[in-house]
């Protein structure tokens, strides 16, 4: 028995052994970084999470560009705005691939936009934006929409206090569905409640220590209890309602233009038919209604949480946009989206809230497709990259009060709007966020309409506010409430 007990810790030893000394052999080709410790990599240096603050320390020893390892994978990590630029932009191609990970799989099954790679990837994300540029501008009455109906809900209120958070989440969430699907949901309704938390619990589970659990050994996953059960049960729950949705809109006669991206795909599929390399099918339309939900719910939502705290804690900057507000709209004038040339100091506060607020602050990872260049060191093909979006957006170098909310960021001597090479909370390359132009969109007009109706105030008695943030998927802020005074 001992034998054999012997025979089993000697070949665990040689076989960690082997691993590590391709670790090190590894590590000559890729850019430098800490030394890994065999079988956990730099997981104990990061205290197993990647956490922005980490990696940001890591880059003063290290540099712009560095690697560190997650047990035996490789992942390279860009720091600051000239690094995450010239990483993700002069070889965009080369860099524009998502890993391939058990988790992953189960989110998607390699289809939609997010997360699928290759010719599906190019296809799906091509339509898509042509799509969601067509129904962001010409279907801006929706947002308009969802804008009055948070007026009146805040309004309902006559001052009184309340967390803003739900209201808030179902609005959002009301948009994506009328792009989606061309109708919203009662703020009432049951099903659309279950529907938002489930998603809520879908995002928190891919930061959650079985998420990576998940990741490593996933083998082990059908075996243990745990949330990862709950969220395999919630995907399932999400696409059966988008394929409801789907059946509701087959039996629809469509004779005008269509009104959602259903109806645009659907359009699109029949179209594409007969052609083999198309992959304008049913679970790619599923996946890329699903990813619209996961990536464009929390963070608006989050961010525009996020908006009204800062109103709050900077008074004088809401009462600057409700003068400029006031100076330029009449009270009866409908706002769009392309009042916002004529507000510069409003489009410069909407700028600042999305850089401030640091929603999302490490990038979705990336692979690389192929051996490439990255800022003079080679990359393997497969080669996970992070892109660290907090290094850029709060960037001593391109920011002049980077830790201080500050419209003036944008805003040049003369008060006109200025746009910044370093303004990425959308990140930069192929893989920018495809909901980019609808996000910007939900942010100016929602607070647009809630600054000219209402100023915002802290309840009675309350004289201080959690600035901190929740890590989490999304950074949010901590609970709080409001009241809205009507103007």
């Amino acid at each position: 028995m001992l034998l054999v007990s012997e025979v089993l810790v000697t070949l665990i030893v040689a076989l960690v052994s082997v691993q590590f000394l391709k670790v090190l052999w590894a590590r000559r080709r890729l850019p430098p970084g800490p030394v890994p410790f065999p079988v956990l990599g730099n997981l104990f240096q990061m205290n197993f999470r990647i956490h922005h603050e980490t990696l940001k320390k890591m880059a003063k020893t290290h540099g712009r560009i560095f690697t560190l390892w997650l047990a035996h994978v490789p992942v390279v990590v860009l720091q600051g705005f000239q690094a995450v630029k010239d990483g993700l932009t002069t070889h965009a191609e080369d860099v524009s691939a998502r890993p391939k990970t058990a988790a992953f799989d189960v989110l998607t099954n390699g289809n939609g936009i997010m997360f699928s790679n290759g010719h599906v990837w190019k296809q799906q994300r091509r339509f898509c934006f042509m799509i969601l540029r067509k129904l962001g501008t010409g279907k801006e009455h929706r947002i308009q929409e969802e804008a009055s109906h948070l007026v009146e809900h805040f309004g309902n209120m006559k001052g009184r206090s309340l967390d803003p958070s739900l209201v808030l989440g179902y609005t959002v969430a009301n948009v994506i569905c009328a792009v989606a699907f061309g109708h919203r949901f009662s703020l009432e309704d049951k099903h659309f409640h279950k529907l938002i938390e489930i998603i809520a619990d879908i995002i928190a589970y891919g930061n959650s220590s079985f998420y990576f659990l998940h990741e490593y050994v996933p083998w082990l996953m059908d075996y243990i209890p745990g949330p990862h059960k709950k969220t395999v049960q919630g995907i399932a729950f999400v696409r059966s309602i988008i394929r409801e949705e789907i059946r509701s809109c087959e039996k629809c006669d469509r004779t005008d233009e269509p009104e959602s991206f259903i109806d645009f795909y659907l359009a699109q599929m029949a179209k594409a038919k007969e052609d083999p390399k198309s992959s304008y099918e049913e679970d790619n339309l599923v996946q890329s209604i699903f990813d619209l939900f996961v990536a464009g719910i929390e963070t608006t939502t989050t961010t525009l949480r996020w908006a009204l705290l800062y109103m709050l804690v900077y008074p004088d900057i809401q009462e600057k946009v409700q003068q400029e507000l006031d100076a330029v709209l009449g009270p009866s004038h409908t706002i769009c989206y392309e009042d916002r040339k004529k507000h510069p100091y409003t489009n410069a506060v909407v700028h600042e809230i999305l850089r401030y607020s640091r929603v999302v602050l490490i990038a979705l990872p990336r692979a690389s497709v192929r051996d490439t260049d990255l800022l003079g060191f080679s990359v393997p093909k497969n080669t996970i990259i992070l892109s660290n979006i907090d290094s850029v957006l709060t960037d001593p170098g391109q920011w002049e009060t980077p830790e201080e909310f500050n419209p003036n960021h944008f805003l040049d001597k003369d008060g006109n709007f200025v746009s910044r090479e370093a303004f990425l909370p959308f990140s930069t390359g192929h893989r920018v966020c495809v909901g980019e132009l609808l996000a910007r969109m939900e942010l100016f007009l929602f607070l647009s309409h809630l600054l000219r109706a209402f100023t915002f105030t802290l309840p009675e008695g309350v004289t201080e506010v959690n600035m901190g943030i929740v890590f989490g998927s999304t950074m949010k802020p901590h609970p709080y409430k409001l009241c809205a005074i009507r103007r």
